[in-house]
C-alpha cells in the first residue's frame, strides 16, 4: 500500500477556551487533491498550520510525509509548500525578483523563470507586485508555494474574494499542478470550487471530520432521496421526497395517462448535503 502523504489521528487544538480541532482524522494519498470544507471557524486554517508546523497541537498524532511537523528538520520543510488567505509577497519587489528571492532558500528549487511560466505571469515578470491585479497576486503567491518544488502544497482559501472569472482562472492553475504530480489540500467554503477541484472532499464542522468521500459519493449517501414535482389537473403544484424517483414517475405516468405535467426530478446538489452534514453537527452540540 502507499505511504500516506498526511495521516492525523486524534487532532486536537485549543485556544483558552475555543476548541479549535476536537479530534480530526484526516488521510491524504499521494497525488491526491483532497478539499477541506467546513463553515468559518470550524478548525481549517488550524489544522493547516499544524500540518505546516506553524502551530503546535495538544493532541494526537500527525504524519506528514513520514515526519511530525512538530520536530522535523529543515529539509521536510523545503517538501512542503503552502499559500495562506494573505499575501506573502513584498510589494516594492519585481514578480522576477520575488520568485528568485524565495528560491534561494531551498537546497532544490525549481527553476524561477520556469515556476513564473507555470503559474502564467511571465508578461508581469518585470512589474512590481503593487502593480498586479488580486488573481496575479495570488498566482504569484502559488509561485512562491510551489518554488521549492514541494511534494505537498497546502492552499489555505487561495480564492477568497475572488470574482468568478478569477476563480476558475486559479482552478485552471490548481489542476496544472495536480496534473503534474503534486499532492494537494485545499481548504475553502465554496461548494462549486471543491467540486470542481477535489478527488476527495472531507467535510468538517465543530472542528471533528463529519464526512469524506467524493463529491458523487457523499451525494449518493447522504443526499439519496430526489424530489418529484409536477402538476395537478386543476393546476395545484405538488412534490414528493423519496428515494425511489423513478418509481413515482412511473406511478404518476399511469395515474395521468402518460406525459405528466410540470413533472421535474431534482436530486440533492453537494451544497444540500454539506448543508445537512454540518446542520446535523450543529444540532449534536
Amino acid at each position: 500500500m502507499t505511504e500516506l502523504v498526511v495521516n492525523v489521528r486524534g487532532l486536537r487544538k485549543r485556544y483558552g477556551d475555543l476548541v479549535a480541532l476536537d479530534g480530526l482524522d484526516l488521510d491524504i494519498r499521494p497525488g491526491e487533491v483532497c478539499g477541506l470544507l467546513g463553515p468559518n471557524g470550524a478548525g481549517k486554517s488550524t489544522c493547516v498550520g499544524v500540518l505546516q508546523g506553524q502551530r503546535r497541537r495538544d493532541g494526537g498524532s500527525v504524519q506528514v510525509l513520514g515526519a511530525d511537523p512538530a520536530t522535523a528538520g529543515r529539509r521536510w520543510r523545503s517538501q512542503v509548500g503552502i499559500v495562506w488567505q494573505d499575501e506573502s509577497a513584498p510589494a516594492e519587489l519585481t514578480v522576477r525578483e520575488t520568485v528568485r528571492h524565495f528560491a534561494r532558500y531551498y537546497p532544490r528549487p525549481r527553476d524561477p523563470d520556469e515556476t513564473i511560466a507555470l503559474v502564467g505571469l511571465e508578461a508581469k515578470a518585470s512589474s512590481r507586485v503593487k502593480a498586479l491585479s488580486g488573481g496575479q497576486r495570488r498566482r504569484l503567491d502559488v509561485a512562491l508555494g510551489v518554488i521549492g518544488g514541494p511534494r505537498l502544497l497546502l492552499l489555505d482559501e487561495p480564492t477568497t474574494g475572488f470574482d468568478p472569472a478569477a476563480r476558475r482562472q486559479f482552478w485552471q492553475l490548481i489542476r496544472l499542478l495536480a496534473d503534474g504530480g503534486t499532492t494537494i489540500l485545499l481548504t475553502t467554503h465554496y461548494l462549486e470550487e471543491a467540486e470542481a477541484l477535489a478527488d476527495r472532499l472531507v467535510v468538517v464542522a465543530a472542528g471533528t471530520a463529519v464526512a469524506e468521500g467524493s463529491p458523487e459519493a457523499l451525494r449518493s449517501r447522504y443526499g439519496a432521496r430526489a424530489t418529484v414535482r409536477w402538476t395537478e389537473p386543476d393546476g395545484t403544484p405538488c412534490s414528493e421526497e423519496t428515494a425511489t424517483p423513478t418509481r413515482t414517475v412511473s406511478a404518476l405516468a399511469g395515474r395521468f395517462g402518460g406525459e405528466v405535467p410540470g413533472l421535474l426530478v431534482t436530486r440533492p446538489t453537494l451544497e444540500d448535503v454539506y448543508l445537512r452534514l454540518i446542520g446535523q453537527r450543529e444540532e449534536d452540540r
